[in-house]
């Protein structure tokens, strides 16, 4: 089975030349070059296995030679193994054994995407933007990803210790214990009048679990309901078909998203069924650059859609979509591979230029003095696929209009704060009129 995966890398996861087969339908030049380069390949393994200086672990190189092939590609397609293959499997089905970090790298260094919610790494104070360098005081820089996350790994229930460098501050160590992470895809609660929905990861319980916390909120708001947040803050994304079912909900039919592949005939079309669970009721997006890939998918389609406002700060920038495909039924692992790009509604690609608010509110105050572009996006990573359009993050370093007082209570959710706010006021629906009439 191949599964449709946008999403960034999730802490808690003998060699021939045969059946081979190259695209290149006129003749033989290509295929003649591959030969020769396979068999410069095999010549360097023959001497590896019979000159290093210390006995090789053969299909461990092989398998990092597989690994350099793959991310010399994009910063998404890798080769996974049997084990981190099955533990793929049970990540997207919402339960897996780690520390709940979605982790990318930068320059060698493993930087935290985002801790995910109500998991040990969350409770001990991991924060987007986060660089771990030590691993139990071993030092991890420079390994690939697989091999911080294979030392992050171990049994539920043993102690790891982490060292992470923030902006400001001091290396901090953070213990840990591993545990099995059960990770609620989506909560909801009521602020009053406004029904709140949290979407944490697309995995495979997503969509109904939103479409029952959307019945929830109508039930509990009832008449009285002013609006709903949608909260993607954070949510580093997962699987296309939940991010499809979640934009289905709130939409009345139309595009939600298109993927374009290699050749220019493969492009498929998303399209909502007729009927807005919600019935029109205003709705706010809330997204940050923690926000990736299908998260932006569902932003970007109610976003384009008029179907909501898109408040924060710009979000990630992922704007492709990769295949898992398994290799001898999984017995040889799988390949994750980036396959095609994705386009909102409009047609367009937010690949390194991520979605854009309507209405930008800071979660913290920016100080002027030592103003900079925070955080990280697609863009910042190596070997980062190039916007098609050639589009880029518009805005460079400055200070939002709309952010904290200075005697704001850090403990205080601003963001959230000022979305529930706007609802009330009838401000995000004055604004979704104008946006929908223009």
């Amino acid at each position: 089975m191949r599964m449709a995966w946008i999403a960034v890398p999730v802490i808690g996861l003998a060699v021939g030349v045969g059946a081979l087969a190259w695209s290149d339908p006129d003749g033989s030049p290509a295929r003649a070059d591959t030969y020769r380069q396979l068999e410069l390949f095999a010549d360097v393994l023959a001497r590896v296995q019979s000159e290093y200086v210390t006995e090789v672990d053969n299909p461990k190189a092989i398998e990092a030679a597989i690994n350099g092939m793959l991310t010399s590609l994009d910063p998404h397609s890798s080769y996974l193994a049997p084990e981190e293959f099955r533990d793929m499997q049970v990540q997207t089905r919402g339960e897996y054994g780690g520390l709940g970090i979605e982790v990318t790298t930068e320059d060698g260094i493993v930087r935290v995407v985002s801790p995910i919610d109500d998991t040990p790494a969350s409770r001990a104070g991991v924060q987007a933007g986060d660089y771990i360098t030590h691993i139990n005081d071993e030092a991890i820089l420079g390994l690939t990803l697989n091999e911080a996350v294979q030392k992050m790994r171990g049994p539920v229930g043993t102690p790891i210790t982490i060292t992470v460098a923030r902006e400001g501050s001091d290396p901090l160590d953070i213990p840990l214990t591993r545990e099995i992470i059960s990770v609620r895809a989506v909560t909801t609660k009521m602020e009053g009048d406004v029904g709140v929905i949290r979407i944490s990861t697309f995995n495979e319980r997503t969509g109904a679990m939103l479409e029952d916390a959307i019945r929830e909120v109508r039930r509990q708001g009832g008449a009285g309901l002013k609006g709903v947040v949608v909260d993607l803050r954070n949510n580093p994304g997962g699987l296309l078909d939940q991010a499809n079912r979640v934009a289905d909900a709130f939409l009345d039919g139309g595009e939600i998203t298109s993927t374009r592949g290699r050749q220019p005939d493969d492009i498929q079309r998303y399209n909502a069924r007729r009927g807005d669970m919600l019935e029109g009721i205003p709705v706010t997006v809330l997204i940050n650059g923690g926000s990736a890939s299908a998260s932006e998918i569902v932003a970007g389609a109610l976003q384009d859609r008029g179907r909501g406002i898109v408040m924060g700060v710009t979000s990630f920038g992922k704007g492709s979509v990769q295949t898992v495909i398994p290799l001898k039924g999984g017995r040889d692992g799988a390949l994750r591979l980036t396959t095609a790009r994705y386009f909102t509604p409009s047609g367009r690609s937010i690949q390194g230029s991520g979605i854009e608010p309507d209405m930008e509110v800071a979660q913290v105050r920016v100080d002027p003095d030592r103003l900079k572009r925070l955080g990280l996006s697609e863009a910042d990573l190596p070997k980062a696929l190039d916007n098609p359009d050639g589009a880029v993050r518009r805005r460079g370093p400055h200070v939002p209009t709309d952010q904290p007082p200075e005697n704001w209570d850090k403990s205080q959710d601003y963001q959230m704060k000022r979305a529930i706010e706007l609802l009330r006021q009838g401000v995000v629906a004055e604004r979704l009129r104008a946006k929908n009439a223009g």
